[in-house]
């Protein structure tokens, strides 16, 4: 889980100053110390660690912490302000021209992730209202144009190729025309990539950006280079001019260096991050609810912005309904699987919820290839055995458990399961004299 290592460091360190009620000079330095150590085990830039335990010890040592009847809490808050500030403050977005369309350049080096990213970014867009279309423009990677190709697909995103056409700037000029006279209001351009800076590398990058009117260059890094991140991040500003980062498989990277350090190094925004191998999990960066979830504040905001996103009020509301009348079958519990399983992995949502330990979490062994496994065998149902389970019998078990690619045993427990929830549900039913009003499904 992203910033595991640090987050349990950091809140260690916490613990020790909320348990004095009062605290010293000594006991802050201590504190510091151990602040400063856990930020350097992450992988967090020296000079900017050294910078922000300046600014916190500085702040600590004042009149608000040591005269304070919670000092604990004091140096909890100085320190969320002061990483949140390091990060960046507050969200930045992606800047749309008045002009459209808006061109995006993808830039960065080989096997950040630059491909697939440019699709999900394009996916987040069109959610937004936007009308995106993908460039192929890294015309040096064998394959590189069909991967874009492939991922926009699966998001039904427009995809610009010239397979014949070597020259990405050439290509890039002629997308935009081509995004003009079909209304695609956003451009997104996908570059080469090298396995390290180099001079020819830069001139092709500056020669897009020059001649195909970029307004937004966003530099593609892998989170889990930790400080490689950021000299790449201060290399690419250097030469090219960035105007943001995405930082990729954060959701792999337990230090969070890179995360910590890239903007302060750059004094550029990291705007979206990237959480997972699935084409939706990518969001926007939000400082103040990523260092809330290092300190162990959680992020309910984050958390209840994906419950939006992911289920349907009207399905809520027709799944209440058939709940009371003790009509729920196996078709709506697949339907709230698939509506779970578009806010992300079970353990990244854990995580977003205040007080949750991580390491509880790893002895909790959430198997979210069982719940693949129970989709598997509801779809290899037919409807009629769906809505009605008490029919299927053993040829039909067997027919399901060889459809889904699963076993006998494990569709019997599906529905033993399952008759055990309706049971539940028929106990608790609002429908029921002196009940408490609505129940909903605990995946709702």
């Amino acid at each position: 889980m992203a910033f595991e290592s640090l987050s349990e460091k950091l809140q260690n360190a916490f613990k020790k100053l909320r348990g004095k009620g009062k605290i010293t000079e000594a006991d802050i330095k201590q504190g510091m110390r151990e602040i400063k150590l856990a930020l350097l085990e992450a992988d967090v830039n020296f000079k900017v660690v050294k910078e922000f335990v300046s600014k916190v010890s500085l702040r600590a040592v004042g009149a608000e912490v040591l005269e304070s009847l919670t000092p604990g809490q004091q140096i909890i808050k100085i320190v969320n302000e002061e990483l949140t500030a390091l990060m960046g403050s507050e969200e930045s977005k992606i800047k749309i021209s008045s002009k459209p369309p808006t061109v995006i350049m993808m830039a960065g080096l080989q096997g950040a992730g630059k491909t697939t990213t440019a699709a999900k970014l394009g996916g987040l867009l069109k959610k937004q209202g936007k009308r995106p279309l993908l460039v192929a423009g890294d015309v040096y990677r064998p394959a590189a144009q069909l991967q874009l190709e492939v991922v926009g697909g699966k998001l039904g995103l427009a995809v610009y190729k010239e397979e014949n056409n070597k020259n990405p700037v050439e290509i890039s000029k002629n997308a935009i025309a081509h995004a003009k006279g079909n209304g695609n209001d956003i451009v997104i351009i996908d570059t080469a990539g090298r396995l390290h800076i180099d001079n020819e590398l830069m001139a092709e990058l500056q020669s897009i950006k020059q001649n195909a009117g970029v307004f937004e260059t966003l530099l593609v890094v892998d989170a889990m280079t930790g400080q490689d991140a950021v000299n790449v991040a201060k290399s690419f500003d250097d030469q090219l001019g960035i105007d943001g980062v995405i930082l990729t498989k954060l959701d792999g990277d337990t230090r969070g260096g890179a995360a910590i350090s890239v903007h302060h190094v750059t004094q550029k925004p990291i705007k979206f991050i990237g959480t997972g191998e699935k084409l939706d999990d990518i969001s926007a960066f939000h400082p103040e609810r990523m260092v809330s979830r290092i300190l162990g504040m959680g992020d309910m905001l984050s958390l209840i912005e994906k419950a939006e996103e992911a289920f349907d009020l009207k399905q809520a509301k027709k799944l209440e309904e058939k709940l009371r009348k003790q009509q729920f079958d196996l078709n709506d519990f697949l339907q709230q699987l698939e509506q779970m399983d578009k806010m992300g992995s079970i353990e990244n949502l854990m995580g977003m919820i205040p007080g949750i330990n991580s390491k509880a979490l790893q002895g909790a062994q959430i198997d979210e290839r069982k719940m693949l496994r129970i989709g598997a065998i509801i779809k290899s149902m037919t409807n009629k055995e769906r809505e009605n389970p008490s029919v299927i019998n053993s040829s039909r078990k067997r027919r399901i458990a060889k459809g889904s690619g699963t076993q006998v045993q494990d569709v019997n427990s599906l529905l033993k399961q399952f008759e055990q929830m309706k049971v539940l549900f028929k106990q608790f039913g609002g429908n029921k004299k002196g009940g408490r009003g609505k129940m909903r499904f605990p995946f709702a």
